[in-house]
């Protein structure tokens, strides 16, 4: 291989940190998708949704997009972001960014509508609100989702990176066949005869 291709490489150790810390990112993800809920175990919006738990998502999928962002800004600053595999993982650390910084508003409008349901005009304007909040809940978690896959995708490029580590990898130096050691030699002298 050249050393241009030896230079694409992004270094084995930073590709094992970014790997890890991606991995840790999708886990807080998937979490909050699966455990961010609006409806009841009827499937139903509660009568009085809680105000500070339905802020309390916005506040945790701000944490997460935070964390993205700081990652992908991080990562961005870094020589190895403009190679061919650092781009491409910058990529989808950027769509990941973006993604995981619109489930913050749209969290945020589901906690404002439920502070609002009480004073609804009627049966019709609440039922109005509650699809809203419903809608809006649910795309939020859906923002979650996808920014966890953009973060997958990011890893499996970084994976599929650390294969073309192998190719360089400095082969053991070979070693030469030792010599046998010294011996007797072939010819052997005659003792002289004594006159």
């Amino acid at each position: 291989m050249s050393s241009d291709s030896r230079r694409e490489l992004i270094p084995r150790n930073a590709t094992l940190h970014l790997i890890d810390s991606l991995d840790a990112l999708q886990s807080r993800l998937r979490s909050a998708a699966e455990q961010t809920h609006l409806l009841d175990d009827a499937g139903r919006v509660p009568a009085t949704p809680s105000y500070a738990e339905l802020l309390q998502h916005a506040a945790e999928a701000q944490a997460l997009s935070r964390d993205i962002l700081q990652l992908t800004a991080d990562f961005a600053r870094r020589s190895h972001s403009t190679t061919r595999a650092g781009t491409a993982v910058l990529a989808h650390l950027s769509t990941a960014a973006t993604i995981s910084s619109h489930a913050v508003p749209a969290f945020a409008e589901t906690a404002e509508i439920a502070l609002s349901l009480p004073r609804s005009a009627g049966p019709t304007d609440r039922q109005h609100s509650e699809n809203r909040m419903v809608i809006d809940h649910a795309t939020a978690r859906a923002y979650l989702r996808r920014s966890s896959d953009s973060l997958r995708h990011a890893a499996k490029e970084l994976n599929d990176h650390l294969d073309i580590h192998h190719f360089f990898r400095p082969s053991p130096p070979q070693q030469s066949p030792t010599p046998p050691p010294p011996g007797p030699s072939g010819r052997h002298r005659q003792p002289r005869a004594r006159s």
